[in-house]
């Protein structure tokens, strides 16, 4: 997996031009339209679908869904997709069809990230997809991946004038972006894309280990190749920094911020927006490392479905922290969906 890195222009530029804010904020192109929009974001652990209507400032959401469908289950070792994970991902996409027909979606976009970037099968997996579901899946690259979760969850970041990094876990690549900000609008100054998300990490380390007597150490370990993923990424950190912020959005900080606020059940609401100190968190994460995945199960909002994921999760989390020791970490229940609704209403007129 080729890593990226770009300094400001060229990624700057294509952020405005595809419905990223300017300067200015949004410019209106033509008169608005209030068409039905749906966004759809595969990933190589999620499926997830929304799909909104806009309104003056934002947009109001009419229907959602989300899915476990583990895409990328098996590509380290294989290079490929497989059967059983090709068909838990079309299961999911047709419901999402379903739902963008049955709500009249007039304009919609969906994008496939790092395992479908990864596998020698990816394409035509799509075009599996379009030929059983309608859906025409656009396997994007890690930059237009970054741009999109900024362009989606920029607005949770703590307010202030120092730089602000924007990070996106996944389950088979992490996208950091540093940012500024000018008149509420990003500016976007480097980004990076490591090859280690959740799934990927997890399978580097086997599952075993995770769970056995010394699983502590394999923790070090995970943390450890996470730290040499981004060692690329610190020369293009601003210096002197000051003010610095930090804002986190993927399963694996909604989850922890989840534990650290001792919910019953999920709740959007409770942690879209949150902002936990740094130390809590790190605490969260070594209790979570120290646990087998019998007691990590126990948790109420990590459970079955994410118990033998979010080590690696942590893992990852720890190793950002490290590179960027804000005071705080802001928590964000949405972003690449919410980017392509952003991006895709603001091209008709929509001032977000």
């Amino acid at each position: 997996m080729a890593q990226g890195v770009a300094s400001a222009p060229a990624l700057q530029q294509a952020y405005r031009e595809q419905g990223g804010p300017s300067e200015q904020g949004f410019s209106p192109k033509r008169e608005p339209h209030r068409h039905t929009y749906g966004a759809i974001d595969l990933g190589t652990n999620n499926c997830r679908l929304l799909i909104a209507r806009p309104k003056e400032g934002g947009f109001t959401v009419i229907d959602a869904f989300s899915r476990i469908v583990r895409l990328g289950e098996g590509l380290a070792r294989s290079g490929a997709l497989s059967q059983e994970a090709m068909d838990r991902a079309v299961g999911a996409l047709s419901i999402c069809a379903d739902k963008l027909r049955r709500r009249n979606v007039s304009l919609s976009r969906s994008v496939a990230t790092e395992a479908c970037r990864r596998a020698a099968n990816g394409q035509e997996f799509a075009d599996r997809v379009r030929d059983q579901t309608g859906i025409a899946l656009d396997i994007i690259e890690p930059a237009e991946e970054a741009r999109l979760a900024v362009l989606g969850c920029h607005k949770l970041l703590e307010p202030g004038d120092g730089p602000a990094l924007i990070f996106d876990i996944g389950g088979g690549s992490t996208e950091l972006v540093v940012i500024d900000q000018e008149q509420g609008s990003p500016r976007i100054r480097a980004w990076w894309s490591a090859p280690w998300g959740v799934v990927s990490l997890t399978e580097s380390e086997g599952k075993e280990a995770l769970e056995g007597p010394d699983r502590l150490q394999a923790y070090g370990r995970m943390r450890e190749r996470a730290r040499r993923a981004f060692a690329n990424f610190i020369p293009m950190l601003p210096e002197g920094r000051e003010d610095i912020r930090l804002l986190g959005t993927s399963g694996t900080v909604t989850t922890l911020a989840s534990v650290h606020l001792a919910l019953p059940f999920y709740d959007r609401r409770a942690v879209d927006g949150l902002h936990v100190p740094i130390g809590a968190m790190q605490e969260i994460s070594t209790m979570i490392a120290g646990m087998d995945y019998h007691e990590r199960s126990a948790l109420p909002c990590i459970g079955n479905e994410r118990a033998d994921l979010v080590v690696a999760g942590c893992a990852i989390l720890e190793a950002i922290i490290e590179i960027w020791p804000a005071k705080n970490l802001g928590v964000a229940d949405r972003g690449i969906r919410e980017g392509i609704l952003r991006s895709l209403m603001a091209r008709d007129g929509w001032v977000l």
